[in-house]
């Protein structure tokens, strides 16, 4: 019985990180798309592209798993919080703040998740968990400001922090709701119905920004929209949200931090970004953190 839990962890540890890899990749795909489609097209097309994926595999799963039933509120909740407003809150936060003050903000998503956690559901935070996420938040800390004294002068409180500290207790309630929900059905059906109720308000805001910023079509945007609906969409949530099933919540979020980790190496390899002696350390930190909070899941 411990060597199953512990071999649970184990693959919970890695869809958790995997889910965090695609999301980088998202990330830098983001950026590097950002004057040929806008945020909200790009989202909902993102998540149109994953529906297609999902409505073949939920098929398979017994009736019972296509039907919305008793989790028809909770699902609700996952499509609002994680699918449908946390992409346009992100990205309305970053309209009034830098993005040095979004990531450390995100920094704080276990310890918020865990909080949340501990109200709503009476999931608890463990010690090991607090302080992993403590020493992860460090980790990022020293990730964004490269060893720099002036990076804290970049870091000043505005109402963009508030709304990107918002978009991270979303993100929380996403996870949170989803641990309910996935303790009757697969994180398959969890995901896919999810997907299948935030989609129609994407859709219709993604109809109102084409008409002030219209797509700029060409294949490398249709490739890239493509592996953003497949990867990131549909193999980034549906690892995190397995993942979520085997650490809990707060077991699940001390990883959130391997986001910017992820992101760096990747700038590294795509974008030419240099990589210094404090993205080691933050590096270390953050996955040295992970390990010593996982201890400590469920």
């Amino acid at each position: 019985m411990r060597s199953q839990q512990r071999l649970d962890q184990i693959v919970g540890i890695g869809l958790v990180n995997l889910a965090t890899l695609t999301w980088a990749t998202n990330m830098v795909l983001g950026r590097w798309l950002r004057d040929d489609i806008g945020p909200l097209t790009l989202a909902a097309a993102r998540f149109f592209i994953a529906s297609l994926l999902f409505a073949p595999l939920l098929r398979r799963r017994p009736r019972e798993e296509r039907r919305l039933g008793q989790d028809r509120w909770l699902l609700l909740g996952m499509a609002l919080s994680g699918v449908a407003v946390f992409t346009p809150v992100l990205y309305l936060g970053l309209r009034f703040t830098t993005a040095v003050n979004a990531t450390l903000v995100n920094g704080f998503g276990p310890l918020v998740t865990g909080l949340l956690a501990a109200l709503l559901i009476r999931e608890p935070m463990s010690r090991r968990q607090f302080t992993g996420a403590v020493i992860g938040l460090a980790g990022v800390i020293s990730l964004i400001s490269g060893g720099s004294l002036i990076f804290w002068q970049a870091v000043h409180g505005n109402v963009g922090d508030l709304i990107s500290l918002g978009a991270v207790a979303l993100w929380g309630l996403y996870s949170i709701l989803g641990r309910q929900v996935m303790r009757r059905r697969s994180a398959l059906s969890t995901t896919a119905l999810s997907v299948f109720l935030g989609l129609p308000p994407l859709l219709l805001a993604a109809a109102w920004e084409v008409q002030t910023f219209p797509v700029s079509v060409r294949p490398q945007l249709v490739l890239a929209v493509l592996y953003i609906g497949i990867a990131p969409a549909v193999i980034g949530f549906l690892s995190w949200n397995e993942g979520v099933r085997r650490l809990g919540s707060s077991g699940a979020m001390v990883f959130y931090n391997t986001l910017p980790l992820y992101g760096a190496l990747l700038g590294r390899l795509f974008l030419d970004e240099s990589i210094g002696p404090a993205h080691l350390i933050g590096g270390t930190l953050i996955i040295g953190g992970g390990l010593w909070a996982s201890r400590g899941c469920d």
